[in-house]
């Protein structure tokens, strides 16, 4: 069964696997201790660290090893915010950051800081001019991600880095994507990584804090990992983490050129095979395995499981999720269509014909959900304006109903206007405010924008043709 998720997390690599095997019969110890048995998981823990700083482009003493990715971001947030808040407490982070960096940032807003965002493109990528322009004498952090965990896009950390430097002000990059093809370019501050995202165990991140940032860790803290990472160091974790991302940097510079062939195949064909699909994120600046696709007029949990029973195991970062029912924020901020949304991450080693099987798949699954829900097809005869008995303007009341539901009840009555009539939708669905505009441009309609009704919006939309 093909696994195509390989954003999210990847299985152990045999490296990492040898490695963490090996290193459990010398990395138990306390390597704190002077005794032979502390000294042998010392030297474990510090070629470890040497290991990874020199993947990452640092200093080993610039590194330290913590619980998780997340909690890299969590503690590169809060320790460079209370080192620096003398300074002030302004928070800059772009748009389209990963949801631990919007979380850390909404904690610290809660406990009185200020916190912008810096908006993207329809690409996902965000302006160094416009993240500049929002640097100021009191900003504490600036934080921009290398590369979007959604769509793929890379980010001008070179750029932004340098424009933080003349501010004075440190930036931290979220590298977990990214550090897998290679360091992080550009004159950061500090920076986080996740071993499972590149065939280490999961339960291992990294932080970096580059030497004259002032950093306070907060909470309660030990003599670990100087003082920035409390609690017993999981050595055998760590060592395999390190094995595992310096094997495949090796991998990654031969599988680089392929894997980026393989997913433009996929970008282009999937475009060709089913109609009514958009596929986002910047095509020639962006992470060589990951695409993302939208699709309209699908679910895309539906169109997930549909893929799953197919044999394909992708993601989804759907505007509808059976946990929060909100939009992606990464898309949101895009600006593009959020619905029946598929994110497909290849991991290394992926078979040319495993794609090939998965573009034969993905028309029949699109359609198959499409058929479900009733969707009509573009042109479809059943749509044709009704001529004399036609009304210039029509009300669709889809209140309390959940995406994709408003939007094919949209395309269901547009033909029952005459060209030139309007169709206004009710909804109460945030992914309408999306989906509603990026149907009409996909349909070559007039969106003429929304107002607020009882229970929720009103979305105006005007038959060209």
């Amino acid at each position: 069964m093909p696994y195509f998720d390989a954003a999210s997390s990847v299985p152990l690599h045999p490296v990492a696997r040898q490695a963490l095997e090996a290193s459990l019969d010398e990395g138990w110890a306390d390597p704190a201790r002077l005794h032979r048995e502390g000294r042998r998981a010392r030297l474990l823990l510090d070629a470890a660290r040497e290991a990874a700083a020199d993947a990452v482009g640092c200093r080993p003493d610039e590194l330290v090893f913590t619980s998780s990715g997340t909690r890299a971001v969590h503690a590169a947030m809060s320790g460079a915010l209370a080192g620096r808040s003398r300074v002030g407490r302004h928070l800059v982070v772009s748009s389209v950051e990963h949801s631990c960096v919007l979380h850390s940032a909404a904690a610290h807003e809660a406990s009185g800081g200020e916190v912008q965002e810096v908006p993207v493109d329809r690409a996902g990528r965000v302006d160094p001019a416009e993240f500049a322009a929002l640097l100021r004498a009191d900003t504490a952090l600036a934080c921009l991600q290398s590369a979007n965990h959604e769509v793929g896009t890379r980010q001008p950390v070179p750029e932004v880095a340098s424009a933080c430097r003349a501010a004075g002000v440190p930036l931290l990059v979220d590298a977990a994507q990214s550090l897998l093809w290679g360091p992080v370019p550009g004159d950061w501050s500090l920076l986080a990584g996740s071993a499972h995202k590149w065939g280490g165990p999961s339960g291992v991140g990294l932080l970096v804090v580059r030497k004259g940032v002032r950093f306070a860790p907060q909470g309660p803290s030990d003599e670990r990992e100087s003082g920035r990472a409390a609690g017993f160091e999981n050595i055998p974790a760590v060592v395999a983490a390190a094995a595992s991302l310096r094997a495949v940097r090796a991998e990654a510079a031969q599988e680089a050129a392929r894997l980026r062939e393989l997913t433009d195949r996929i970008r282009r064909r999937v475009a060709e095979l089913v109609p009514d699909v958009e596929v986002v994120g910047d095509p020639e600046r962006r992470l060589p395995h990951l695409l993302t696709f939208s699709c309209l007029h699908v679910d895309g949990e539906t169109l997930l499981h549909e893929l799953d029973r197919a044999g394909f195991s992708v993601s989804s970062g759907s505007s509808c999720t059976s946990s929060t029912l909100t939009p992606s924020h990464v898309l949101k901020a895009m600006g593009v269509l959020s619905e029946g949304n598929i994110r497909v991450s290849l991991p290394l080693g992926t078979a040319d014909d495993d794609v090939d099987r998965f573009l034969q798949v993905v028309p029949g699954a699109v359609a198959e959900v499409r058929a479900k829900l009733g969707v009509p097809a573009a042109g479809d005869p059943a749509d044709a304006s009704a001529g004399e008995d036609a009304s210039a303007e029509l009300v669709v009341d889809a209140l309390g109903k959940r995406c994709p539901i408003p939007v094919i009840e949209l395309a269901k009555v547009i033909g029952r206007v005459p060209v030139g009539g309007t169709v206004t939708v009710l909804s109460d669905d945030a992914a309408a405010r999306l989906d509603i505009p990026a149907w009409c441009e996909m349909r070559e309609q007039a969106y003429e924008g929304e107002q607020p009704v009882d229970g929720g919006v009103a979305y105006r939309v005007r038959r060209l043709t």
